[in-house]
């Protein structure tokens, strides 16, 4: 597998590093993303918690994406069910070692729709609104979230991540390059290519998108312990993306100027403080992805 991602990455890095050619996604001029929709305020990535980032005012939609083993394109974060979040079938509370069990991979997308992931309350986000919720295909949430939208009168667009790693490529999920079809598969068919980017902390997934659909944004997603430079993190996919999208406790006023000299967006993650979401927007920021899109009224 290293050798076969080494090449892959010799025949991108050393070309020109220039961002898509066809891209046709036209950004705001601040992004306000609804992290997981309004993971703050409902349950995370699901249809009512988009619905209520859309209320809020958000820009963009930021999602995570798995996949099942009947290869459905399912809207989640975790590769297996949270215990922190699910109900069973039958109603009983996931315990942590049965979750770690429940691969999505391993199981059907009906199998999938039958556990809730809304009712049990989350240690983290006290006020997050408990209803009943699932995992839903993204087909279907895009089918909402578009309905929801335009007969508001909205243009919104999406960030979605492709949740793929090397150690996982055939465990957790399929092999990235098809991991990244399938997504783009959803997203074509459902005609909101020009309004998406594709974000991964996995730079094959974003090397696979600029190959073979280099007229769509992408995003690259960087940890907090990721201490290398702009220079270098670029040089490992080998072009200049749409997005540069840090933990927000990198960023500095030379990162992003750094950035801007390479015409590239930089859009922290996740600031759920009004304070810090100021210190980012004086430091020049092109946006911000919160669990509570509710304060980007405060900015």
């Amino acid at each position: 597998m290293k050798l076969h991602f080494t090449a892959l990455i010799l025949v991108t890095t050393f070309l020109s590093c220039t961002t898509a050619k066809n891209s046709k996604m036209v950004f705001p001029s601040f992004g306000k993303e609804g992290h997981r929709g309004a993971r703050g305020l409902m349950p995370e990535n699901t249809i009512p918690a988009m619905l209520k980032a859309v209320d809020l005012g958000v820009t963009t939609l930021e999602m995570d994406l798995q996949v099942s083993k009947d290869k459905k394109v399912v809207v989640s974060h975790d590769p297996n069910f949270n215990a922190n979040i699910t109900t069973t079938p039958d109603g009983k509370l996931l315990s942590k070692d049965d979750a770690k069990k429940l691969l999505l991979y391993n199981l059907t997308y009906d199998e999938i729709k039958k556990y809730d992931v809304g009712l049990k309350p989350h240690p983290d986000f006290p006020r997050q609104q408990k209803i009943a919720a699932y995992k839903p295909l993204l087909a279907d949430l895009l089918d909402a979230t578009e309905k929801y939208t335009k007969d508001k009168g909205i243009n919104i667009l999406y960030n979605i991540e492709i949740k793929s790693n090397v150690k996982n490529d055939g465990k957790n999920h399929p092999p990235v390059e098809e991991f990244v079809d399938l997504a783009m598969g959803v997203i074509n068919q459902k005609g909101i290519a020009a309004r998406t980017v594709i974000q991964s902390f996995d730079p094959r997934a974003l090397v696979v998108m600029h190959r073979k659909y280099p007229q769509v944004a992408t995003s690259l997603l960087i940890e907090a312990f990721d201490r290398r430079g702009l220079d270098e993190q670029l040089k490992e996919i080998g072009f200049i993306p749409a997005v540069y999208s840090p933990n927000h406790n990198l960023v500095t006023k030379n990162l992003v100027n750094a950035c801007h000299q390479k015409n590239i967006k930089i859009v922290p993650w996740t600031v759920n403080d009004i304070k810090r979401m100021k210190e980012l927007v004086a430091l020049g920021v092109d946006g911000i992805i919160s669990d509570y899109p509710d304060l980007f009224a405060q900015l």
